[in-house]
């Protein structure tokens, strides 16, 4: 109920007059059944206006942290981001995420769709970052298509930081559904998961126009700010 609410009535006609949305390639989510919506991961609105502009509804995995905070601004954080679809992830380490992995199969095995952003964070500079291997993992255990999405200018409306929105021009491309049935059989393989992750991580990079870095943004993010500005000049 809540979902729906936010979308139509509370939120979505805000989200419309600040980015005067528009989606291309609407026809490649299916009317029905599941599949993983594999997003590049500019700012925190990607997970306002990808649902904004698709019908079905979707369900995203969420940093932990907007899940944790204490006092009253930690119990809206919960409600809110539970009322929306949000599953809680643990980014710490592999195993700490494994029980979001599990819910989102569940989801995916109800016939939902699912949000994921393969980047496993925000890009820090609005590059395109090595992807992790998570999502490939559900889409050899599933067996459901993996749809790339390129969110485009919601870095600009809510740039890294910002609380205040700047009006931009927010456009959706919804990329062709990939399909992995011919590495059925291969869960657990390191290397399938890396061929697969990297091919959808090409396909973002077709879709967005991003420059593609091969590192981890989150590598990136906790390296000092020296150290992350010369690496950004040496892969320019």
């Amino acid at each position: 109920m809540w979902y729906y609410t936010f979308k139509y009535v509370l939120l979505g006609p805000i989200l419309r007059l600040l980015g005067r949305p528009r989606i291309e390639g609407l026809e490649n989510i299916p009317d029905r059944g599941p599949a993983i919506l594999a997003s590049n991961h500019l700012a925190v609105m990607d997970s306002f206006y990808l649902p904004l502009m698709v019908n079905r509804r979707i369900y995203f995995l969420a940093k932990s942290e907007y899940f944790t905070g204490t006092g009253l601004k930690g119990a809206f954080q919960r409600w809110f981001f539970s009322a929306v679809g949000q599953i809680p992830i643990d980014r710490s380490g592999a195993e700490a995420a494994a029980g979001a992995l599990i819910s989102a199969r569940r989801q995916l095995e109800a016939g939902e769709l699912m949000g994921m952003y393969p980047e496993g964070t925000r890009s820090p500079d609005g590059r395109l970052y090595k992807g992790k291997t998570g999502l490939a993992r559900i889409a050899l255990d599933t067996g459901v298509p993996v749809i790339p999405v390129a969110m485009i200018n919601t870095d600009k409306l809510n740039p890294p930081g910002s609380i205040i929105p700047r009006p931009s021009r927010i456009v959706v491309k919804i990329g062709t559904p990939l399909n992995f049935a011919r590495y059925e059989g291969m869960q657990g393989n390191r290397f399938i998961e890396r061929a697969i992750t990297d091919e959808i991580m090409y396909e973002l990079m077709q879709l967005s126009g991003q420059q593609y870095v091969d590192i981890y943004a989150a590598s990136l993010k906790n390296k000092p700010a020296e150290d992350a500005t010369t690496e950004h000049r040496s892969a320019a």
